[in-house]
């Protein structure tokens, strides 16, 4: 699926690069792992390669997507429902751990829009920082773009 020098998705952990396939060896069997080095923290991460599409591992969001990407940041939420902090962070990290890139923009969306109207709790400004890292830095790498350049972007849906 992956080669060395590919750019790989990992849910929650934002971008990285294979920069190895190893075989080791644990409990007597023998298993392929990608070692994917996270581009924002250098966190090296190994996925076995059997099990990448399980975890969300993908390939970079392609150009063609990151319009709907945009498009769904600038729609309107039905901000009428604001439940529980508690219950939208359970849906939120839901949403982030798919790896989706869609999915991270609803929550930075949401949260945006939530944070117009109220001050954003400690653990709120936490996950939304989260959602607009990953989606920033994907986006940025998928135009090969400089991030600076789609946080702007990002900044006139919103301000």
């Amino acid at each position: 699926m992956f080669k060395i020098g590919d750019m790989a998705v990992y849910p929650t952990q934002g971008v990285g690069v294979i920069e190895d396939i190893e075989i080791r060896e644990y409990s007597g069997h023998s298993q392929k792992f990608y070692i994917l080095r996270i581009v924002d923290s250098d966190m090296k991460i190994m996925v076995p390669v059997g099990n990448a599409g399980n975890v969300g591992l993908r390939r970079l969001i392609d150009q063609q997507r990151i319009t709907g990407i945009f498009d769904a940041l600038a729609e309107p939420t039905g901000s009428g429902k604001i439940a529980s902090w508690s219950r939208r962070q359970r849906e939120y990290n839901d949403k982030l751990k798919t790896g989706d890139l869609l999915e991270v923009a609803e929550v930075l969306r949401d949260l945006y829009q939530i944070s117009s109207a109220k001050e954003l709790s400690y653990g709120e400004k936490k996950v939304l920082e989260q959602a607009r890292k990953l989606l920033i830095t994907e986006v940025a790498l998928a135009e090969g773009a400089k991030e600076d350049q789609v946080t702007e972007r990002l900044e006139n849906i919103f301000h």
